[in-house]
C-alpha cells in the first residue's frame, strides 16, 4: 500500500464526506462552544490549504494549514476510523510539515481535544511539544495545544 497525500478542494464529494464525518465526530465528543474545526466555507480561502491522504482512489484523511501571522496552524486533521493504522495520520502531517518548511514557516502549532490520544501521540511522535494557547484561543476544558518549531 502507497499512501499519497494531494493537495484538494474542500467542497469535492471526498473533502466533504470527510469533513463532514470529522465535524460529526468532534460534536459526538465536546460541546459547541468547545469545537474549533473550521466550516467547510472557511477552508476554501486563499491563507489555507487543503490537503486527502489516499490509498489508491481511496481517501483516507485529511489536513488543513491555515497560515497566520508568525506561524501555521494545523486544522481538519482527521482520519476517517475505519481506516486507522495505515499511516494516513503521519503522511498528512508530514505532507503539511514539508509544504510549511518550504513556504518558510518557523512555527506549527494545533489545538487538538484533550481526549484524542491518538492524535496525540501521533504529534509528539512527529515532534510537537505542549504549549499554552495560542492565537484567539483561550485555556478550556477540552483542549491541549501544541507547537513544534521548524
Amino acid at each position: 500500500m502507497t499512501i499519497e497525500v494531494r493537495t484538494a478542494d474542500p467542497k469535492s464529494k471526498e473533502g466533504t464526506a470527510l469533513l463532514t464525518a470529522s465535524h460529526a465526530y468532534l460534536a459526538s465528543l465536546y460541546p459547541p462552544e468547545h469545537m474549533f474545526a473550521l466550516s467547510i466555507e472557511e477552508l476554501c480561502t486563499p491563507s489555507i490549504t487543503f490537503w486527502i491522504a489516499w490509498d489508491g482512489a481511496e481517501p483516507l484523511g485529511c489536513v488543513a494549514l491555515a497560515r497566520k501571522c508568525g506561524y501555521a496552524e494545523v486544522k481538519s486533521m482527521f482520519v476517517d476510523p475505519a481506516k486507522r493504522g495505515r499511516g494516513a495520520g503521519e503522511a498528512l502531517v508530514t505532507a503539511l510539515d514539508a509544504a510549511a518548511r518550504a513556504e518558510g514557516i518557523t512555527k506549527l502549532c494545533l489545538e487538538t481535544g484533550d481526549d484524542l490520544y491518538p492524535a496525540h501521540r501521533l504529534y509528539r511522535r512527529l515532534g510537537f511539544k505542549d504549549c499554552g494557547p495560542f492565537g484567539d484561543y483561550a485555556d478550556g476544558p477540552h483542549s491541549v495545544f501544541m507547537e513544534k518549531p521548524l
